[in-house]
């Protein structure tokens, strides 16, 4: 999941980065409405979180800006205006949720779960792939009936490749989805997390290394053979 946060006080939009990041919840920050407004003409983004008072073009019009765009990306409303016709104008504006401050990091984590698995391009809530079973929600993951325990950077990856249902996934594209735009694109880190994501999955392999493309799910002879190049 790729997160646009949208918070004009660099202490609490940094806050907010730090604790997505410990859920594998990848994430940018706009410190105003021109700058956010940018990120999302470049980059895909699941969700984006915007307080509504912030420098230059308000919350409310980047949410018009979303909404009129027809991207289909849920947004949830972050802010300190907490009356009821506060609330009732910003899902007037488009808004999917709304959260006011202060809040609770796992109430915020929680929330984006949820708009991530009702999102208009959703995907199962549970996903399955050649006895593979995944919970986005619950965070877990079985291989034939076995639990198998993942780190949360494993678990994002593994998300991402599984959604993509058999297609190939740039390591480019890992780093998108699974990091953020701060991740050096010159990284060992997709590599090594593949690497360490397929061993703890176990044989045959599930993941197969794509020369020169990527990597995708795989089952078969490729899947069994799939390793050899991240070892």
């Amino acid at each position: 999941m790729r997160v646009l946060i949208v918070e004009d006080e660099p202490l609490l939009a940094e806050a907010i980065r730090d604790g997505l990041r410990l859920e594998a919840i990848a994430s940018d920050v706009a410190g105003d409405g021109d700058t956010a407004l940018e990120l999302l003409g470049v980059n895909s983004y699941d969700i984006a979180v915007l307080d509504r008072d912030i420098p230059g073009p308000s919350g409310d019009e980047v949410a018009a800006h979303i909404v009129a765009s027809g991207s289909g990306i849920p947004i949830l409303m972050l802010t300190a205006a907490d009356r009821i016709d506060d609330k009732a104008s910003g899902f007037e504006l488009g808004a999917d949720d709304y959260l006011t401050k202060p809040f609770v990091m796992q109430e915020l984590v929680l929330r984006l779960r949820a708009l991530d698995r009702r999102r208009a391009h959703h995907r199962p809530p549970v996903l399955e792939f050649a006895g593979l079973r995944l919970d986005p929600f619950r965070r877990e993951v079985y291989r034939d009936g076995r639990y198998v325990a993942l780190t949360r950077k494993q678990f994002a990856v593994l998300e991402v490749l599984v959604a993509a249902d058999g297609g190939v996934v740039s390591a480019e594209s890992l780093l998108e989805r699974a990091w953020d735009e701060n991740a050096d694109p010159f990284t060992n880190a997709v590599r090594i997390t593949v690497s360490t994501l397929r061993k703890r999955l176990g044989e045959p392999w599930l993941i197969a290394t794509v020369p020169g493309s990527g990597y995708r799910m795989a089952t078969g002879q490729d899947a069994a053979s799939g390793g050899a190049d991240d070892d």
